[in-house]
């Protein structure tokens, strides 16, 4: 299964596509927001991605403030829940230079959109949509996406098979285009993480959903979780993108920058080479290591011609000449009489043999 993504096509059998989201690492200005375009470009991105929400259609003040304290990531936050989505939210009038300074770069843009208008809105400006774990149960939410005809990139972490299979065949009774990604919600970049990445998941997905494309929305540090995940069939990928870890904000400590995300790009393809073909075979670059390695029958002595081969002339050594004969053929050469003369160490033909 392929889908088409902006100019690229995204499948098991193409380089993988992979998206810098910015999210809320624009810090609240336009200029900063085109320079980490410009930036995830640069380290090779194929796509910048910010997201559309308004607080309060996404996060309810007197929801979080009921929970009696902020939790999980979210408790490091030094303002409320709902003030963080306010401060990290994008006017919907930046859309036009974004989209401008990514077509500019030439780089794909989309945003994830968070309610129905801001859904509305951005199609236009966009290849493909990215649905946030988090709307995973909101299915008319994903009715309405799928409706729009454009390929859907759906996140499923913090969510059950079950949930997920619902989703998906949802999706799929409207729209054929579906990438299906795993991932892990908890935005905290601790090492303990990896514990509940479970990569595996997309062996699980593989299966159950063998027409959808298979990626992986990561917040764990590194290249280790994303490295696996393309080795395992994912062939889309999304990870946070800053220029300082070090900044104030809920994405910066766990975002990649533009060192470590141009060292993930140049090892997945070092990966995508390196996984290469699924049939085994002499590969181009062992054509001579196959003689140089393997073992042929050799004289363990000088013999003469009319010598009847037993097992004690004969050697098995390296190196071993096309022609020569294999070790797997000594039944076969038992036996037999020698019609030329052969030197100690000398490999042997079938050419050399008579009954």
């Amino acid at each position: 299964m392929d889908i088409q993504i902006g100019n690229r096509l995204v499948g098991l059998n193409h380089p993988t596509y992979f998206i810098a989201d910015i999210a809320a690492n624009h810090d609240g200005s336009l200029e900063r927001a085109k320079q980490l375009i410009r930036l995830a470009k640069e380290a090779g991105a194929d796509a910048a991605k910010f997201q559309n929400f308004r607080a309060p259609k996404i996060v309810s003040d007197y929801g979080f403030k009921a929970l009696g304290g902020q939790k999980s990531h979210q408790a490091a936050w030094r303002k409320s829940v709902f003030e963080v989505y306010q401060d990290a939210s994008i006017p919907f009038e930046w859309t036009y230079e974004l989209k401008a300074v990514c077509d500019e770069v030439g780089i794909d843009y989309f945003s994830s959109p968070y309610d129905f208008e801001a859904t509305d809105f951005l199609v236009p400006y966009m290849p493909a949509i990215k649905v946030g774990s988090g709307e995973i149960t909101w299915h008319e939410a994903l009715e309405h996406i799928a409706r729009k005809g454009l390929p859907v990139i759906l996140a499923t972490g913090a969510s059950d098979i079950g949930e997920v299979a619902v989703a998906v065949r949802l999706i799929l009774s409207i729209n054929k285009q579906l990438v299906l990604m795993q991932c892990n919600t908890n935005y905290t970049a601790s090492l303990e993480n990896f514990n509940h990445v479970h990569l595996n998941v997309l062996k699980t997905y593989g299966l159950m959903f063998p027409d959808v494309v298979l990626g992986l929305s990561d917040h764990t540090p590194g290249h280790a979780a994303v490295l696996g995940a393309v080795a395992l069939g994912a062939r889309v990928i999304e990870k946070h993108f800053t220029d300082d870890n070090n900044r104030e904000g809920p994405d910066h400590k766990f975002a990649m920058n533009p060192d470590t995300w141009a060292q993930m790009v140049e090892n997945t393809r070092q990966l995508e080479r390196a996984l290469g073909s699924a049939d085994k075979f002499v590969a181009e670059n062992e054509q001579e290591t196959v003689v140089l390695q393997r073992r042929c029958l050799r004289a363990a002595r000088d013999l003469p011609a009319g010598t009847v081969i037993t097992r004690e002339d004969l050697d098995v050594l390296r190196p071993a000449p096309r022609d020569a004969i294999m070790p797997y053929d000594i039944p076969r050469v038992l036996g037999k009489r020698l019609i030329v003369d052969k030197v100690s160490g000398q490999e042997l033909r079938w050419t050399d043999l008579g009954e």
